[in-house]
């Protein structure tokens, strides 16, 4: 492999160094400065003339002509005057339209919209049309095959006074521009901060898409999600979790004779929220029912449960004062734990257990503070930390990532945002620097310090290399010397020392991911990071960058970067998987130039199907993490 090709992949590789900066850093004190950075974007692939956005429910022109303004489905209103980028308009209320009826309709209930001084004419109801002769006769612009081109669901329509073939209509999927009186068109979508989604069902994670779910009226959600490599639009996919909640809540309303607005599973258990604020519960999967009356005039909006002890719960109530209820007796007794949380509607709620760090979504932004879920403790001082999210940002839900090492944040209209979990400044985390999970340590591993930097380290006894790192994550390479089944490693600053007991394993297989799951794979040829827009071909080499697989021949020191020619090549047997079928690995060593990544190179197959594919890594019987590696015949 050229050196090239690995300083390219690595310079992907260095986001796994960034500073996730928040809150208290582990021995001091410092003020709030948080890097969020945006999951995906704010467009969703509909197959649609252009990526679609949200509802937008009026768009109208200003009396010349150059400037359109929208009312985006949350009342905010939009004005662009090139007609690509958006920004919030001075009035801030849409003007009264008045609609033009005499003609014949194109179909019942069609709205007319004449050019001023023309014959020419528009209509819109399911399709958008054309008219020539002001109204007598229509021809359909967006039909094809009784299908709307431009999606069902069609709110508004403006034309251009000053010219007749430009018109704009908007939709439940965003607006939609034609220059050419409806024979072409295009969207006007992108950076409009239109993102509909109101709840997020689930967080990246190795192959797991982040998913979440936009309303469709009458009670329905769409569901979307977001494929790590990627990198930007979102997906319409099958609402099987929001459709399987509905069914729940459903079932449960109907035996209470309540409206079920919430639910929350973990194993047996159940806990279901109603509009009128009682909270149902179960640990039978639905055979018996405990009822407790929160007394609140608001809806549960929120429920967390502990995913390995169901008896813990957090709910958000939201009404005309918003109130933070937890268990830790399976909803027996419910204990508030809203505290000085500052008015205003609460949307979402989440948890970790093990710190106690509660988390909570609201109108006015994002809020942690601190509590022994499993104790009756008061909980402590609410901090607002939404600094460098979206201005007058509204956050309407809130979740971690698995291990609870990332926040990730649904931002009203803006998207999906993440960072590092403000918890992780109090409460230390080592994991492993590829993917960010607690596999056992290897001999040559990366290893992550979450919360703090730290100048020295040992790791079994052996001074172990403290690497680049920032204020809030230090990295550590585990000495190649280390042995036995278990790794005390103990770091190290002004502040302080620090003592963690790691497993170790001969080897612990890690490909490198970004934070959002995008993996750090290679064309061998031109060093080009693989992804969606840049997939694999058959036949051609693939570049992998992992971490754990321990020891190499001829030994190399700890610390030092492995030499660009002959680096050392790895003792244990690798074993490459494409979608469960193993694949020609032509070589597996240390990565040149690089300290703590492996280097490994496999042989595509000549055939391969399309689209998505499944690869990890296997050493010595150990398995690694599943990425997804895109390719093309």
């Amino acid at each position: 492999m050229c050196r090239n090709a690995t300083v390219r992949g690595l310079g992907t590789a260095a986001i796994l160094l960034h500073a996730l900066s928040i809150g208290t850093v582990w021995g001091q004190t410092i003020e709030p400065a948080r890097e969020w950075r945006r999951i995906g974007s704010t467009l969703v692939d509909m197959a649609l003339p252009a990526p679609a956005g949200g509802p937008v429910g009026r768009v109208w022109y200003n009396a010349d002509g150059s400037a359109l303004s929208a009312q985006t489905g949350d009342g905010k209103v939009w004005i662009t005057t090139d007609f690509e980028s958006w920004k919030p308009a001075e009035e801030q209320s849409a003007p009264t339209k008045i609609r033009i009826g005499s003609g014949r309709l194109p179909e019942p209930n069609a709205r007319l919209e004449a050019v001023n001084g023309r014959s020419r004419a528009y209509a819109m109801g399911r399709f958008v049309y054309r008219s020539e002769d002001a109204g007598r006769s229509w021809t359909p612009v967006t039909a094809y095959r009784d299908t709307s081109i431009l999606g069902e669901g069609l709110l508004d329509i403006a034309a251009n006074p000053r010219d007749p073939d430009e018109l704009t209509v908007s939709s439940q999927f965003g607006i939609w521009r034609s220059l050419d009186g409806g024979a072409t068109w295009a969207g006007l979508n992108d950076g409009l901060p239109n993102f509909a989604a109101t709840r997020l069902l689930a967080v990246p994670n190795g192959l797991r898409p982040a998913r979440a779910s936009l309303p469709r009226g009458n009670g329905l959600e769409m569901e979307v999600e977001w494929l790590p490599g990627e990198r930007a639009l979102w997906r319409e996919a099958e609402a099987s979790q929001t459709v399987g909640e509905r069914a729940l809540r459903s079932a449960i309303g109907t035996r209470h004779n309540v409206n079920i607005v919430t639910v929350s599973t973990s194993g047996d258990w159940i806990y279901a929220g109603s509009a009128d604020g009682r909270l149902f519960t179960s640990s039978d999967r639905g055979q018996n029912w405990t009822v407790a009356n929160m007394r609140s005039d608001g809806a549960v909006r929120s429920i967390y449960v502990h995913p390995k002890d169901p008896r813990v719960a957090v709910l958000a109530l939201s009404g005309t004062g918003q109130r933070i209820m937890r268990t830790y007796t399976g909803g027996r007794d419910w204990f508030d734990a809203t505290g000085a949380l500052p008015g205003g509607a609460v949307y979402g709620v989440t948890a970790e257990a093990a710190s106690g760090a509660l988390y909570v979504a609201m109108e006015s932004g994002v809020y942690y503070a601190t509590a022994d879920l499993s104790n009756l403790v008061p909980t402590g001082t609410w901090q607002r930390i939404s600094a460098g999210l979206p201005s007058g940002s509204q956050a309407v839900d809130v979740r971690l990532d698995d291990n609870g090492n990332q926040l990730f944040v649904l931002v009203a209209g803006h998207g999906l945002f993440a960072t590092m979990a403000p918890h992780r400044l109090r409460e230390l985390a080592v994991v492993n620097a590829a993917d960010y999970s607690a596999r056992p340590a290897a001999p040559g591993t990366l290893l992550s310090v979450l919360g703090s930097r730290f100048d020295r380290a040992t790791a079994g006894g052996f001074a172990a290399p403290v690497l680049p790192s920032t204020d809030f994550e230090t990295q550590i390479q585990v000495p190649f010397e280390v042995q036995g089944s278990t790794l005390p490693l103990v770091v190290e600053n002004s502040a302080g020392r620090r003592a963690f007991g790691l497993p170790l394993a001969p080897v612990s297989p890690a490909v490198f991911t970004d934070r959002d799951g995008t993996p750090l794979l290679l064309d061998a040829d031109s060093g080009v990071a693989l992804d969606a827009a840049n997939p694999a071909r058959s036949g051609t080499r693939v570049q992998i960058l992992a971490t754990g697989l321990g020891r190499v021949t001829p030994s190399w020191p700890s610390g030092v970067p492995a030499p660009v020619d002959n680096p050392p090549q790895v003792e244990a047997g690798v074993t490459v998987y494409l979608d469960r079928e193993p694949l020609n690995v032509t070589r597996a060593t240390l990565a040149p130039g690089y300290i703590g990544f492996y280097l490994i190179e496999v042989q595509l197959p000549k055939i391969v199907n399309a689209g998505p594919a499944e690869v990890y890594v296997e050493a010595a019987g150990r398995s690694s993490n599943r990425v997804r590696l895109y390719l093309l015949p």
